[in-house]
């Protein structure tokens, strides 16, 4: 990093369309000095499932990703849109529940499954070589587009965490999920995002990332600088970054900042700022995490639905008795 500081930007959605905001974003981003003409541009939105209830809450807004890829296309030659499938649930389930596949006709730009990609080895630090898409790392931009949530594993989601999907193999997701925190600025400084798009419209909080309340924000924020943006969300809706481990970790790697005073907000702060409720400990999820490192626990508990599903209906019996913490 250099001795400048990091620049966040803050744009709300109302009183303004959806591709007025991102655009004002990509712009005070200076996109069009890192988008060559001609350039292929991947795209990151975190398309997490396709439970349609929750598909508006959960997922990256179609109007946010389809906003960028207008901006985007005015230079971009190739644009495609990445994510990979989930244990019980595809890329395509989940690109079609979020209104996506009608998106990417529309705007002609190319819906990719990780999961179904030809994959090279990539040494990901603490646990060796992972399975990746080539094209993302060999692209002229690469953009993450995650959601503001809170999440009862890593606190808080946004812009590093949203990377994690970038692993075709949900398998290696589950396995490695104990070495998150140091994957996660591992696979930051291997895909080199040039921009952070955040979509704050509508954000979770509690029990993110798919089962928590939530927050109508109507706001839009960016960064060429993701743990500056992962940071200052936080902040935005009275969490405490500290307890983020895997963006503290990445900021003491030198892949971005931190510091309040480090960062440059442009936009309206007193306006957004308000108090999010923290995920809960969640003892159930983490004891779920550790045992997904053993293949056995994966493949007849995890992918077992005869045996996962009552669990999980016992677990949510036991959070709502107040037994079970989370």
């Amino acid at each position: 990093m250099t001795n400048e500081k990091s620049q966040v930007v803050l744009r709300g959605v109302n009183g303004t369309s959806v591709l007025s905001a991102v655009q004002q974003c990509l712009e005070r981003c200076e996109w069009q000095s890192w988008v060559p003409s001609g350039a292929t541009v991947v795209l990151k939105p975190n398309v997490c499932t396709a439970v349609a209830k929750i598909v508006d809450v959960a997922n990256t807004s179609v109007e946010v990703t389809a906003a960028a890829c207008e901006v985007l296309r005015t230079r971009a030659r190739k644009i495609y849109i990445v994510e990979a499938n989930h244990m019980r649930e595809t890329a395509w389930q989940a690109f079609e529940a979020s209104g996506y596949v009608e998106m990417a006709k529309r705007l002609d730009v190319e819906l990719v499954n990780l999961s179904e990609q030809p994959l090279a080895p990539v040494h990901c630090d603490p646990v060796g070589p992972i399975a990746l898409w080539p094209p993302m790392l060999e692209c002229d931009a690469f953009i993450t587009l995650p959601v503001l949530k809170t999440h009862a594993l890593t606190y808080f989601t946004g812009s590093l965490k949203n990377q994690w999907g970038c692993v075709p193999n949900y398998q290696d997701r589950i396995y490695h999920h104990t070495k998150i925190n140091q994957l996660l600025p591992t696979l930051h400084r291997i895909l080199k995002p040039k921009l952070s798009l955040m979509d704050a419209i509508t954000a979770m909080e509690g029990r993110g990332p798919v089962a928590g309340q939530r927050r109508r924000m109507d706001l839009i924020l960016a960064s060429r600088d993701g743990i500056a943006l992962d940071v200052s969300a936080m902040r935005l809706v009275g969490l405490d970054p500290q307890r983020c481990r895997h963006v503290m970790l990445a900021a003491k790697q030198g892949l971005g900042r931190t510091r309040p005073e480090e960062i440059e907000i442009d936009g309206d702060w007193g306006r957004f700022a308000t108090k999010f409720e923290a995920p809960p400990v969640d003892v159930a999820n983490r004891a779920m995490f550790y045992l997904g490192r053993y293949p056995w626990f994966v493949k007849n508990i995890l992918a077992n639905d005869k045996l996962y599903y009552p669990v999980a209906n016992f677990v949510k019996m036991l959070r709502r008795a107040k037994v079970l913490g989370g």
